[in-house]
């Protein structure tokens, strides 16, 4: 017995082996833990907030984009479309957004373009009628639905029709105007939906 050679390199061996196979099992045990920790799709559904680049939707282009499982449509309005915003004023049900209740567009959407900065409109792409989801009819031309269209969104389930505010015309089935969801300007160039500026940072 007294007399038995000790295997250094064997012991090193045995003692590396062993450390590496623990140490991928603390790591195959970690993944899925701190996967635990992330937003589940359920919760994502739930309001999760979602943030999208801008840099490729040029002007008069708009992006769906999904937001607690509604469509939220992000336009870059141009200088053109915004122009026609005043002209229709009159033709509109609430054109100053003087009715809306705060879950609906918040005040920091409380003015004509609806929207923190005039060229980015952002609202929810339901129907305030039966939650159908219009069309987007940008050109400013006459349309079968409205001889004297600046633009804008049409809904052809019941003919609902909204101005490039997302503001509704009178006189059609849906009784508000496309709801605003909280969002705000992460920088110049990217926006997060689901939470207000006051809340970010």
């Amino acid at each position: 017995m007294a007399n038995e050679v000790v295997d250094h390199g064997r012991r090193r061996f045995l003692t590396a082996t062993t450390a590496v196979v623990g140490g991928i099992g603390i790591v195959s045990a970690a993944v899925p833990f701190i996967k635990s920790w992330e937003p589940s799709a359920r919760a994502k559904a739930a309001g999760a907030p979602v943030t999208q680049s801008l840099a490729k939707i040029e002007a008069g282009q708009m992006l769906t984009v999904s937001w607690r499982s509604l469509p939220v449509f992000v336009l870059n309005r141009t200088k053109a479309q915004l122009a026609t915003l005043p002209q229709v004023d009159s033709r509109l049900v609430d054109p100053k957004s003087d009715g809306a209740s705060a879950d609906q567009q918040p005040k920091y959407a409380q003015n004509e373009g609806r929207s923190i900065k005039p060229e980015w409109l952002v609202v929810i792409g339901i129907c305030t009628h039966l939650g159908c989801v219009p069309d987007f009819v940008p050109e400013i031309k006459p349309e079968p639905f409205d001889p004297e269209w600046k633009g804008g969104f049409y809904c052809p389930c019941h003919k609902s029709r909204y101005d490039l505010a997302g503001r509704v015309y009178a006189g059609v089935p849906a009784p508000k105007n496309l709801p605003v969801p909280p969002y705000h300007f992460i920088d110049d160039s990217t926006i997060q939906i689901g939470v207000d500026p006051k809340e970010a940072g």
